[in-house]
């Protein structure tokens, strides 16, 4: 992998990552571009205990753009965008409009082919290991920031899921806090351990293993199974055989086999619903360990398990699924999918 760090015209970082060593990448942006200016501010919420983001900068980012005029693709005469280049293999940017920013953490764009109509599934191994090391270099990179606590990178597919750039891209997130998720994901971590002396993520894991009714796919490396009270109408978390904190900590044989798997899952993914479907909606969410704030858990960073959580909010052909009163009001989620009969259908499009 060669890695070529530069500057836009208004001082955003960016980088490209490519499989070949002579890349020369040294296109610089020639946009008149004003300075960034950002609005975000995280506040803390009494009654749950955790934090909002307010940044109202954000009303005003790009929507819906045209395929001419999108911002993620290469740059081309008479058209700049966000990539002055006029190709890349994988590039990643700050993004232009923020959530968080400055002392409030860092957002970054990454995005994982030049081609406008393809999508993750459409990379070969090699890209989509590329991408994995992107990630891996940007968490180890944004980890180190003063203000960074936790490092989130994750990619939402399609307009149902609230898009507003239809490129194959993802984002990276770097909080100045453990999110709340994950604060509870800590708590029951701890929890388990007073009370049973095990890892609770290992314990998940190999009873799924064992119970198998839900597994979807194994490798040597890897194991991706629908969990047994999942959330989503089709959900799969997909798990290192050997527990590390964060991607930063996955093996040379681990990194090796993740494509594989990854893309299997995202094709099937897209073949749930049957032919004539249009692309499968779904979020994919990389779950690190946070950078600090371990004092006082119950639990340390070797204690948590990297994992990957993918899902759709599409229940079934031309339907998904609302987070109505239950859901958003009480965050109790009601599944109308059994995961037992979700991990069959994901089997059985294995090899349509």
């Amino acid at each position: 992998m060669k890695r070529t760090a530069t500057r836009l015209a208004d001082g955003r970082e960016l980088i490209y990552y490519d499989l070949r060593d002579d890349a020369v990448r040294n296109t610089p942006d020639r946009r008149p571009l004003p300075e960034v200016a950002t609005a975000s501010e995280v506040r803390h919420d009494p009654l749950l205990g955790d934090r909002v983001v307010i940044a109202s900068h954000r009303q005003t980012r790009t929507y819906h753009p045209p395929a001419d005029a999108c911002p993620l693709c290469p740059s081309r005469p008479g058209r700049d965008s966000e990539i002055p280049a006029d190709d890349y293999d994988v590039a990643v940017f700050e993004n232009r409009f923020p959530s968080l920013a400055g002392d409030s953490g860092r957002c970054e764009v990454v995005c994982f082919t030049p081609d406008h109509r393809a999508s993750f599934a459409d990379l070969t191994e090699e890209r989509a290991g590329l991408v994995l090391d992107a990630w891996t270099d940007r968490t180890a990179a944004l980890s180190r920031l003063p203000a960074v606590e936790q490092v989130f990178c994750f990619e939402n597919r399609g307009a149902e899921i609230g898009v507003t750039l239809g490129h194959p891209h993802g984002q990276i997130y770097a909080y100045p806090f453990t999110t709340p998720r994950t604060e509870l994901v800590l708590r029951s971590l701890a929890a388990h351990r007073e009370r049973t002396g095990r890892n609770l993520f290992d314990d998940v894991v190999a009873d799924e293993r064992a119970d198998g009714r839900r597994i979807v796919l194994e490798g040597e490396h890897w194991t991706a199974f629908v969990p047994r009270a999942a959330h989503w109408p089709y959900e799969v978390h997909l798990y290192p055989r050997r527990r590390v904190p964060d991607l930063l900590a996955l093996d040379d044989a681990a990194r090796t086999e993740f494509p594989q798997l990854y893309l299997e899952l995202l094709r099937r993914f897209d073949r749930i619903f049957g032919a004539g479907e249009p692309p499968t909606p779904y979020i994919s969410a990389w779950h690190q360990a946070p950078f600090g704030g371990w004092e006082g858990r119950g639990a340390g960073r070797a204690d948590f398990a990297l994992h990957l959580e993918l899902f759709t909010i599409r229940r079934t052909s031309g339907k998904l699924k609302f987070l109505a009163g239950s859901e958003s009001g009480m965050n109790v989620f009601i599944n109308d999918v059994p995961p037992e009969a979700a991990a069959e259908r994901l089997r059985e499009v294995a090899n349509q």
